[in-house]
């Protein structure tokens, strides 16, 4: 079943500029070849403030989402330091 990826404004202009190239191909990929295709699979569920919400680990950074349906929205892409501090001020 393919999903359709929605992503949260805040992902293409605040946390995708604060990542490298090389790293930004990785999460791609794995968005790509992991998350589209099987995302409870690959993804870890959260508690607590982010309940509903999975992450999905790729090297130091976190993608925190949420499976709606046939949809996947990407809440945000931060490395793992600060993902959990940020994240909440963007719940829907």
């Amino acid at each position: 079943m393919p999903f359709v990826l929605r992503y949260h404004p805040d992902v293409c202009y605040i946390d995708l500029p604060l990542i490298d190239n090389r790293m930004k191909q990785r999460i791609k990929k794995a968005i790509e070849e992991r998350l589209c295709v099987s995302p409870q699979d690959y993804g870890v569920p959260l508690r607590k403030t982010l309940k509903g919400y999975w992450k999905m680990r790729v090297g130091d950074y976190r993608i925190v989402f949420r499976v709606v349906e046939n949809e996947i929205r990407i809440l945000g892409i931060r490395n793992r330091k600060d993902v959990y501090q940020k994240i909440p001020d963007r719940l829907l």
